[in-house]
């Protein structure tokens, strides 16, 4: 195993042009990509982007398909899957990802999560570890039929929270041969214990109005959510943690979605606050590299998971130095050293 610091310097496709660079404003891109550098219209012979939808469980998915440049279906491609941030949506991050893993050379797949985005599922916003972790084996359920995907090069790829789920999706889902996080949330950890472990003395309160939500519910009540809120710029710089002042500004600001939202039923916490991502990651004996930045105040459960994978000794934690958690959403030396590294993973492991 190695560790490793570097330092880092809806609509159907179009016809015509290519990526421009700051393409931030959903209004102002035909897919309503929010990530520098997005496609804006499909060439032939260049990475193109397919938006699909597929039945999972009951309900109807949204996700978008990326080819890469050349793109033939009757070749076999090495193919990833990769699973959006807690509160983000297909056309942010994981979009972003996703073109870029294109870009190299691989079909990629992100969907918004079910009861998410563009995704059904009533109530909107149910934010629970066995759904998030299915959408990720319906991600692998539907790419796997697509044209050109070559099933036995499945690779994993979690961003924040989806990379949480996307440990404990690998564990027992060995269709994907390789796994990587880049800054991975462990949701039920932090539901439960607080950002950084900062509320642990309210876990029982909390777990009190979780209960008696999903008894309003339950009695066709209100649904109640938790994690909204309406900050002012002086409200958001007083936050103790950088990931959430950057996550304010990320997610409301520069690469704003309106189906991007922070909030989750209460109810979903009974489910979240006894998820741990690191339960039974043992199980993962694949390939699995973990990214995150030096200066991210989450790089803590990334640690704490890459100790506890004790299943694989094809282990790999790779610190970008100088990056904090959002960061490697967006800031372009930071993507390109993730990028790097991912690029030299996948092409070892797939």
């Amino acid at each position: 195993m190695r560790k490793t610091v570097l330092k880092a310097t809806l609509m159907a496709a179009m016809v015509g042009g290519s990526a421009e660079s700051g393409a931030a404003d959903y209004k102002k891109n035909p897919f309503t990509l929010v990530y520098d550098g997005a496609i804006t219209r499909n060439d032939a012979g260049k990475v193109n982007i397919h938006p699909v939808s597929y039945q999972l469980n009951g309900l109807k998915i949204a996700a978008n398909v990326y080819t890469p440049a050349g793109y033939d279906g009757t070749k076999v491609y090495p193919t990833i899957v990769v699973a959006h941030p807690n509160g983000g949506v297909k056309e942010q991050v994981a979009g972003l990802y996703a073109q870029r893993l294109a870009e190299e050379g691989y079909i990629t797949i992100t969907a918004d999560a079910a009861y998410q985005g563009a995704s059904e599922g009533q109530p909107r916003s149910v934010d629970k570890p066995a759904n998030r972790i299915e959408d990720i084996h319906g991600m692998a359920d539907f790419i796997t039929q697509y044209s050109g995907v070559d099933r036995s090069r499945l690779g994993l790829l979690g961003i924040c929270g989806g990379g949480g789920y996307s440990l404990a999706a690998a564990e027992t889902d060995k269709r994907f041969k390789t796994v990587a996080t880049i800054s991975m949330f462990n949701s039920g950890r932090v539901r439960r214990n607080g950002y950084a472990d900062s509320q642990l003395d309210t876990v029982q309160d909390r777990l009190k109005q979780a209960a008696e939500a999903r008894a309003e519910e339950a009695a066709g009540g209100e649904v109640r959510y938790s994690g909204d809120a309406n900050l002012s710029d002086e409200q958001i710089a007083k936050l103790p943690f950088a990931l959430y002042r950057q996550g304010y500004e990320y997610y409301w600001k520069t690469h704003a979605h309106p189906n991007s939202t922070f909030k989750y039923t209460t109810s979903s916490l009974l489910d979240l606050m006894r998820f741990d991502a690191t339960n039974q990651i043992e199980l993962i004996q694949q390939p699995l590299l973990m990214i995150a930045g030096t200066q991210a105040d989450s790089l803590y459960m990334t640690e704490d998971a890459f100790a506890k994978a004790t299943g694989t000794q094809d282990k790999e934690l790779f610190r970008i130095e100088g990056a904090t958690h959002i960061e490697t959403y967006w800031v372009p030396k930071y993507v390109d050293a993730a990028m790097g590294k991912l690029k030299t993973f996948y092409q070892r492991t797939l």
